[in-house]
């Protein structure tokens, strides 16, 4: 049997365009380079195919948003995440009417096979549908399902900081000449005329510097924060300290592959865990062992907090305008900055705010999919 007309596809991509983009949106936190011009391919191939067969979804994306090998694997793990861990048929797919197959939800029992007498209706993105919603969710009103369900979109998170130009240099076909190879050619071919070498700057990312506050003001967000810290502790230069009472160097307890066990580690090495908040004094801290020393240098420093200061806000204003002096950029994250009438009047957040070059949200999974991009450098693009 035949597919259903183009105009009833393209109305269902009109209807369902949040969660496909929702879906794209996750695919970049993860690292995958979804371009724009990739995520118009990508709804223009769902477009013709529909929504009715999960593995249409998985082809179309995994054909026009993956632009390298190391893009699949990445994908894979996203798709699982957001459309749910069934395995997508990887052979031949014979089709079916649309309506017999649907996407479905995560923990939603499998809907009966329909019989010829059953009216055929628009396939629904129930799954895709609910992740979206979960995204702009506050993370601390989430129930336990759910926020299972944040955990397993936060492993599959990637987070590293913009580029920069490096030193060292890499041979290339085109650039500026490489007199260094273009004389080693021309005496190795006794003088005689020889292609020029070229050379081109290598770009490297940024380091990336979280400072994540764990004290109790935090709690409703402090595993959330955590599990973002550990995917982003995956890459090779990312450091991830705890604020609360006590300043704790906690990269390498996150440097487990597996999340839970991360976090096990980290509740370990944390001795205050739910304690008290001295921004101010544990920043000086972290300058004098080990930000003045090259770790904040020409880093982005991101500071996950709701800003409460238990000590002096002049300390912290002080610590923050030495940290801004040091880093490349200074981000803050507030998880309450998305309450209807915020305003940072909290007495360390009001100090910190002037030596703070980015201030976002920090509330749920969507606004920590921002903050990543802000740390890649997007919105200075």
């Amino acid at each position: 049997m035949g597919r259903r007309s183009s105009a009833a596809t393209s109305w269902l991509v009109a209807q369902f365009p949040a969660p496909l983009l929702g879906f794209a949106r996750a695919l970049r936190a993860a690292g995958v380079d979804a371009s724009a011009d990739r995520v118009h391919a990508y709804l223009r191939a769902v477009d013709e195919l529909g929504l009715g067969l999960r593995a249409d979804v998985y082809w179309a994306g995994r054909l026009t948003l993956c632009g390298d090998r190391d893009d699949l694997e990445r994908y894979d793990r996203v798709f699982a995440a957001y459309f749910g861990t069934g395995e997508p048929d990887r052979r031949g797919i014979s089709v079916p009417p649309p309506s017999r197959l649907r996407l479905i939800a995560r923990n939603a029992p499998e809907p009966p096979t329909t019989t010829s007498g059953d009216r055929e209706g628009p396939p629904t993105a129930t799954l895709a549908s609910s992740v979206e919603v979960l995204r702009h969710r506050d993370i601390a009103e989430l129930s336990v399902a759910d926020r299972e369900q944040l955990r397993r979109l936060l492993d599959v998170f990637a987070l590293r900081g913009e580029f920069r130009r490096s030193a060292r240099r890499r041979q290339a076909r085109r650039g500026t000449v490489d007199p260094r190879r273009t004389v080693r050619e021309l005496l190795r071919r006794g003088g005689e005329p020889a292609r020029l070498r070229h050379h081109v700057g290598r770009e490297q990312p940024r380091r990336v510097v979280l400072l994540v506050d764990v004290s109790g003001s935090m709690a409703p967000y402090a595993d959330a924060l955590l599990r973002f810290a550990h995917a982003a502790a995956r890459g090779p230069r990312t450091e991830v300290f705890t604020l609360a009472t006590r300043l704790t160097r906690v990269t390498r307890e996150l440097t487990h592959r597996d999340p839970d066990l991360a976090m096990r580690a980290v509740a370990a090495a944390v001795p205050d865990w739910r304690g008290g908040t001295r921004l101010g004094v544990l920043l000086r801290e972290f300058l004098d062992r080990w930000g003045q020393r090259g770790m904040a240098r020409g880093a982005v420093v991101v500071v996950l907090s709701d800003g409460w200061e238990r000590g002096d806000p002049e300390l912290l204003a002080a610590q923050m305008r030495r940290l801004r002096r040091l880093a490349h950029r200074v981000i803050w994250a507030n998880p309450r900055r998305a309450r209807p009438g915020y305003a940072p009047l909290a007495a360390g957040m009001a100090a910190a705010l002037p030596s703070v070059d980015a201030f976002v949200d920090g509330h749920s999974l969507a606004a920590l999919e921002s903050l990543a991009a802000v740390v890649r450098g997007a919105d200075r693009a």
